[in-house]
């Protein structure tokens, strides 16, 4: 609030005008600035992301079957195929959710753009709508 101090009158008044302007296009915006990057930070949080690439390939919910300890081939097989399985399971629901984090996170910052804008341009907007209103 240095900036609006700076602006007071001879009389130690605030001019209510300029301390807007300040909280309007200063203030405002950095707040906005650092929730917008709150919720960028709690959808990649949320989803976690880089957690799912790290482990794209491990078994589904650690399902996974040891080896028979001697020689059959028929069960040595029947493990193989049912922990590839349970990895191949993993993978697509790994990409899965990282496909939603990811499309959730495009959402996060163009509404956050959208929202940061609209703000920065309401004056402009309400007075154009004001001066379009009186013109009728």
């Amino acid at each position: 609030m240095e900036i609006a101090e700076k602006t007071m009158s001879a009389g130690g008044q605030k001019n209510i005008f300029v301390v807007w302007l300040f909280w309007h296009f200063y203030e405002m915006p950095k707040f906005l600035l650092g929730v917008w990057k709150n919720y960028i930070l709690f959808a990649l949080n949320y989803f976690s992301v880089p957690l799912l690439l790290k482990s794209l390939f491990a078994p589904w919910r650690k399902y996974k079957w040891n080896y028979p300890k001697g020689f059959d081939v028929g069960e040595f097989f029947s493990t193989l195929i049912s922990n590839a399985i349970s990895r191949i399971l993993g993978a697509l629901v790994r990409i899965i959710l990282i496909a939603v984090g990811i499309f959730f996170q495009i959402f996060v910052i163009f509404a956050g753009l959208i929202f940061f804008l609209l703000w920065i341009l309401i004056p402009f907007i309400a007075t154009a709508g004001f001066y379009f209103f009186i013109k009728q």
